[in-house]
């Protein structure tokens, strides 16, 4: 991690504890990624998988959190049921306590629960939008999504047969997306090709900037 300073703590949402990690670039940072993770993972995926060292190796600012009742915040109270719309002011509470608005917001799996009302509700605090096979797409309208402006990047492996066709054909409303298919990947897909998942990730920030 070259030329990049990787940092852990704690951050206070909602009057609950949420554990981070981040890593930022020596320079000034050119976006800010905000990382949520499935409900078998945490921030440590994308610690073990590199891709906080390689957003910060790129210049960007990239934050992980332990979503609440999982990893290191699994003492926090989840605020809906799983698998339920979280109320949107959730993620605008976290966005807003570490500074990263306007954030890229990468949400893959179990995180759509959070990722969807924020977006739909705050996309203002949005710079971009990268779900990966995210759950709770279909709790939401056609007519909701074709009214986001949001930029985003609908990722999901060609072998999850089940979240992967359900997540694109509702996401595939939202007015500004592009799509890309990891070959060969399951429904954790950047675990299954994370060059491929890197890769894709970086060039699509580049456009933003």
């Amino acid at each position: 991690m070259a030329g990049t300073l990787l940092t852990e703590g704690t951050v206070t949402v909602e009057g609950q504890s949420l554990f981070y990690r981040e890593a930022r670039p020596q320079q000034a940072p050119r976006l800010n990624v905000l990382l949520l993770h499935g409900i078998r993972f945490s921030s440590d995926t994308w610690l073990q998988l590199r891709t906080l060292a390689l957003l910060a190796d790129a210049g960007h600012r990239a934050v992980a959190i332990d979503l609440p009742g999982l990893g290191r915040s699994k003492d926090a109270a989840a605020p809906a049921p799983v698998g339920q719309p979280a109320p949107g002011s959730f993620l605008k509470a976290v966005v807003e306590a570490l500074g990263l608005a306007p954030a890229v917001l990468v949400s893959p799996s179990l995180s759509g629960m959070y990722s969807l009302p924020f977006l739909l509700q705050h996309g203002h605090l949005l710079k971009a939008y990268v779900p990966v096979a995210p759950i709770c797409t279909e709790k939401f309208e056609a007519e909701q999504y074709a009214r986001v402006e949001t930029p985003t990047l609908i990722v999901y492996g060609d072998q999850d047969a089940d979240l992967g066709q359900v997540s694109l054909n509702n996401l595939r409303h939202l007015a500004r997306h592009q799509v890309l298919v990891l070959q060969g990947a399951g429904h954790a897909c950047y675990l299954d090709k994370p060059e491929e998942w890197h890769r894709g990730l970086l060039a699509f920030l580049q456009q933003l900037e």
